[in-house]
């Protein structure tokens, strides 16, 4: 074992001693050490009740005959990051996840490890770590946050950003937004809708790494706490079978993580960390899979916010494995693949049933013939850029209009609130992907007070930042190269003609190639926003969207 370099032998007493001053005994250390990655903290909802799931992981390990060992990461809290400088630290914080998990795991030399996320970075900063590090992991989520209801209705987070933008335009009273925060977040838990951080704790169920139900069952069902309990019993399996994640992250199951991404329509970010992972595990994914994979899946999911459905109803409909299963049955998943359970995926979902096909529509009878999500290519987005097209009105599927440029989120926002913006336009936001931002900032704030405007039917957004899970309609990020590096996206000038054609999966400025030329020869890149500490590091270190914003 691993911990035998920390535990075994002679002039291993001082190492020993050392476990001894904590209250580890000789019976504990002659177990495996499993490491448990906990990042439970009193700032993200999603997080505050991890220190309850840890302890169920431990009874768990503790049963299964190892010897649980804890320590904290960091995480924000998207949400509470929005829309300020906050927002450009959340996608430099993956890396400093997967960072710091490296480190104790190979310090403390744990022969096993269970992590434990729940929101946005989280997930995926902790599967990288897990890829690179490659000994037995699970991963077990927080669970999701039930959904909100005001009256009849039911409401989400989702909700109380796009009533920002409806007060503004008159459309409701401020005591009716109150109302509406005071109701939309109910529970601990990641955010009810098909937002980031469920779409990871999704797609980590889909992908191999997280037990059936790892995506679905909410926050505060005790069912939560049993599976808790069969990953901590779970990953002495693993260990003994000699499962790592690279077992488990073949390019099979990366094909299967993206078909079931686009049945569901998740989050576009799924594309920054999926890549991302792809490279930690050594497979290659690019934008053009995406588009293979989506032209044959069908989208069988409407979750919030493209659609009424939440977490909740997922989960009691059957959950990821009745997706899979019907994916399956049209000869869509690759079965073969090894997952945490120690079993194959065709022997996880064979016992699996759809419970409410309102929720989970037959593969016959999709939402939509394609998948949730589209990379979209042309001069302005030479490396690709992304859609979440099934948020897409019908409408503004094929797309053009003018471009109402902006150098920042917040210069765009205050354009929105304004009533600047006309139907019609393309809104343009640049310097803010990962070198730009710094850190490629989510963008909720924008596109929900469009959408709370009455806009979303009717006005483009493109942007060479990223979108929250959260948002809906026409809205284009990832655009790659960003305006930083030079990317067409760093000439755009008002009034310039944009076309988007998302069923040909094309995007382009429409201005000759003499006039981008000159422009070009123009242009000199602006002075960095940041320019000291963490994000400074960052953003002189970071790749392109369109390969995950890694590292170089």
């Amino acid at each position: 074992m691993k911990s035998d370099s920390v535990k075994l032998g002679i002039e291993r007493a001082p190492h020993r001693s050392l476990f001894k001053s904590m209250g580890y005994t000789d019976e504990e250390l002659s177990r495996p050490l499993i490491g448990i990655a906990n990042s439970a903290n009193e700032i993200i909802p999603g997080h505050i009740h991890l220190d309850k799931i840890v302890e169920a992981v431990k009874a768990g390990v503790y049963m299964a005959g190892g010897t649980p060992i804890e320590f904290g990461t960091i995480g924000v809290c998207d949400g509470i990051a929005m829309n300020h400088i906050g927002m450009k630290y959340s996608l430099g914080s993956r890396e400093l996840i997967a960072d710091s998990i490296e480190v104790m795991a190979i310090a403390h030399a744990f022969d096993a490890m269970v992590m434990v996320p729940n929101c946005d970075k989280i997930v995926p900063g902790m599967l990288m770590a897990a890829a690179r590090l490659d000994i037995p992991t699970v991963v077990i989520s927080g669970g999701p946050m039930l959904v909100g209801r005001l009256g009849e209705k039911e409401i989400d987070l989702i909700s109380v950003f796009e009533a920002v933008g409806a007060v503004k335009s008159g459309k409701i009273t401020e005591e009716q937004v109150l109302e509406i925060e005071d109701n939309a977040c109910p529970t601990c838990g990641s955010c009810a809708g098909m937002f980031t951080a469920n779409s990871m704790n999704c797609l980590t169920e889909a992908v191999g790494m997280g037990l059936p139900g790892n995506g679905t069952v909410p926050a505060v069902m005790a069912a939560r706490i049993r599976l808790a309990k069969k990953a901590g019993m779970k990953i002495i399996d693993l260990l003994e079978k000699g499962i790592t994640p690279r077992k488990i992250l073949t390019e099979d199951a990366f094909i299967n993580a993206l078909t079931v991404d686009m049945a569901l329509g998740c989050s576009t970010n799924t594309v920054l960390h999926l890549t991302a992972l792809a490279r930690e595990a050594e497979v290659d994914i690019d934008l053009d899979k995406i588009n293979e994979i989506s032209k044959k899946t069908p989208h069988l999911c409407s979750l919030s916010p493209g659609g009424k459905h939440h977490l909740e109803d997922l989960d009691r409909a059957g959950g990821i494995c009745a997706i899979m299963k019907d994916l399956s049955d049209k000869g869509l998943i690759k079965t073969e693949c090894m997952t945490v359970t120690g079993k194959t995926v065709g022997e996880n979902i064979e016992p699996c049933v759809v419970q409410d096909r309102s929720v989970i529509r037959p593969t016959d009878d999709p939402y939509h013939k394609e998948g949730g999500l589209a990379a979209l290519f042309g001069n302005i987005a030479q490396s690709g850029c992304v859609v979440k097209q099934s948020a897409v009105d019908p409408k503004m599927l094929s797309h053009e209009g003018p471009a109402r440029v902006f150098d920042s989120e917040e210069e765009a926002v205050t354009a929105i609130m304004g009533k600047e913006i006309k139907k019609g336009d393309v809104i343009v936001i640049r310097y803010e992907g990962p070198r730009g931002g710094p850190g490629m900032r989510e963008m909720l704030t924008p596109t929900s007070a469009i959408a709370g405007m009455g806009l979303d039917a009717d006005v483009a957004l493109i942007t060479d930042g990223r979108f929250s899970g959260g948002t809906k309609g026409a809205s284009i990020g990832h655009v790659s190269p960003e305006a930083m590096e030079g990317g067409l996206i760093a000439i755009v000038r008002d009034g310039d003609m944009i076309s988007i054609d998302i069923p040909s999966k094309s995007i382009n400025l429409k201005v000759s190639e003499e006039e981008i030329e000159k422009r070009r020869s123009e242009w000199k890149a602006p002075e960095p926003k940041i320019t000291k500490g963490y994000m400074a590091r960052y953003a002189q270190m970071v790749t392109s969207a369109s390969t995950g914003a890694v590292f170089k």
